[in-house]
């Protein structure tokens, strides 16, 4: 069996199916779901027509352009992941049809779903694969075929599951906005900067509201924060790298030294409750958005695509100076300024020394 597993590249650990499956499939979420956000969001703001019109429609449902990205969340992730998997073409390429399948049957929690019947039925469509003279039959039939019924059987109920723990988070995150401005800051923060997909666990979760809001302040901390604080050892490029990058790039460097994370993690524990009990940030644009942080400024895109949502909606009456200086501070001064303070004490410490934090 451990030979076959080998042969046919199918891979049992937490690696492949936590980090680069996960991490892949917050990609495949990016290009879909995210980019369609944005632009309908440019669409509606600049008045752009193009971006506003109609261009398909499927049954009672009319689709703009990105209204379209969006709707292909599904297939997008489940390929994304196939990828992460190495999935040979004829597995691939039947991914589309298992991604729809278990996005469109998890409802909200569709992304959770799609992780889970994605990854099994790439697995069992690689073990398939080359095995017999029919392949180019038998390998989709089969990948397909998992997929439908996974889909079926367990995509309801892992899409609901995801859902009540989105909710609970949220719920917590009301009833408490201090406490669990700082746990999920923190939280989500060092899972941005771990080699683990912060994005997607986010989407997966449905996290939205105050406490995505609070998602968004951790994930930036870290994000500004290194950009900041290693600006001695990385200059410009290291600023902008991890600034609008991404702070994993400082992975390498925590394993050999730990405390250089003390400053933007202490950071976070501060910006959070700042969001979730000062301004109230909220974030109720794509769930994606709230671990992404400042990468190509879509966390705070994001939140400002959840303002527009809310408007549009009644729910909020108008975007508000308080609201675009509680952004502002959150997502990139306060950061900025709390990383460069904490960070000075640890220095002086001795816990940190020049050359530490070089990418």
């Amino acid at each position: 069996m451990k030979e076959f597993l080998k042969k046919k590249n199918i891979e049992i650990s937490l690696k492949r199916y936590g980090i680069d499956a996960l991490g892949a499939m917050a990609q495949g979420l990016f290009c879909s779901l995210l980019i369609g956000t944005i632009i309908n969001t440019f669409g509606t703001q600049f008045h752009i027509g193009f971006l506003m019109e109609t261009v398909a429609k499927v049954g009672d449902v009319e689709y703009t352009v990105g209204g379209i990205a969006s709707a292909m969340s599904g297939p997008a992730m489940a390929v994304a992941i196939g990828y992460a998997l190495k999935c040979p073409p004829l597995v691939l390429f039947s991914m589309v049809s298992v991604g729809f399948a278990s996005n469109a049957l998890g409802g909200a929690g569709g992304p959770l779903a799609v992780l889970f019947v994605a990854i099994i039925s790439a697995e069992f469509g690689k073990a398939i694969s080359k095995e017999t003279r029919i392949d180019i039959l038998l390998t989709p039939l089969v990948t397909i075929g998992v997929g439908m019924f996974l889909s079926w059987l367990i995509a309801p109920a892992l899409g609901k599951a995801a859902l009540a723990t989105g909710d609970l988070i949220k719920w917590a995150t009301e009833l408490q906005p201090f406490l669990m401005g700082i746990l999920v800051s923190v939280m989500v923060g060092l899972a941005l900067t771990l080699p683990i997909s912060s994005a997607a666990i986010c989407a997966a979760l449905l996290l939205t509201g105050r406490a995505g809001g609070a998602a968004v302040a951790g994930c930036c901390a870290q994000m500004i924060g290194f950009a900041v604080i290693s600006y001695k050892d990385n200059k410009i490029g290291g600023l902008l790298s991890q600034g609008i990058g991404t702070s994993m790039l400082q992975m390498g460097n925590i394993v050999k030294n730990p405390r250089i994370w003390i400053a933007p993690t202490l950071a976070s524990a501060i910006t959070g409750p700042i969001a979730t009990c000062i301004f109230k940030m909220e974030m109720n644009g794509a769930p994606i958005s709230s671990g992404m942080g400042t990468c190509g400024f879509v966390g705070p895109l994001g939140v400002y695509t959840g303002w527009v949502n809310d408007v549009a909606a009644g729910t909020k009456s108008a975007i508000t100076a308080f609201d675009w200086l509680g952004l502002v501070l959150i997502c990139f001064v306060l950061p900025a300024v709390f990383s460069l303070i904490i960070h000075a004490f640890v220095v002086k410490a001795g816990w940190v020394k020049e050359g530490d934090m070089k990418i």
